[in-house]
């Protein structure tokens, strides 16, 4: 495995560590409490970050089996180089709230108790995907959005884009336990 891979493997594990150790010991009344009606818990933080991965898994699947190649778009693309930046640049920056592109990554309002343990579990498996697709060409392989058609960016960028998105919300998650009224 490379320096790269090795690397985003470290990132993601990172994460997952922290989340344990933040969030960890916290009750169920805590990993749902909102600051607002329309903010987000702890515990919808981690799952949408689940949800959102997750939409990534047909393209590692596809990679992994050998299967998958560029489609026209993705090769012809000017915007990919843009792309990437720019969502790279979008997840990373906490002064902008987004609006999550797809219904089906909002998590709902009340999340399971073992969220905490079920995102550190996802992030292994996530891992556990990259792993597979090591040996593809990172910087040829271009990647669709899974939530937005016209945005295509390299499997490189597509990387640093799972690993600063799961940083983002983890920096989100630690705000909601900052707020003004979280449960003690």
């Amino acid at each position: 495995m490379d320096e790269r891979i090795s690397s985003v493997i470290s990132d993601m594990n990172a994460v997952a560590e922290e989340a344990k150790v933040t969030f960890g010991s916290l009750s169920d009344e805590q990993l749902n409490w909102k600051p607002g009606e329309k903010s987000w818990s702890v515990a919808q933080c981690l799952d949408h970050i689940i949800r959102s991965n997750t939409e990534f898994y047909p393209e590692f699947e596809k990679l992994a089996s050998g299967t998958r190649k560029n489609s026209f778009w993705e090769n012809y693309s000017p915007f990919s180089g843009w792309g990437g930046r720019f969502l790279i640049n979008a997840v990373r920056e906490d002064s902008k709230k987004v609006k999550a592109p797809s219904k089906s990554i909002v998590p709902p309002s009340d999340i399971d108790e073992g969220i905490v343990q079920k995102f550190c579990d996802h992030l292994a498996e996530v891992n556990t995907k990259i792993e597979s697709v090591a040996g593809a060409d990172r910087k040829k392989t271009v990647v669709t959005s899974p939530f937005l058609a016209v945005f295509t960016y390299s499997l490189d960028d597509a990387y640093t884009v799972l690993v600063e998105h799961s940083r983002r919300h983890i920096r989100q998650a630690k705000r909601v336990m900052a707020a003004e009224g979280f449960p003690v």
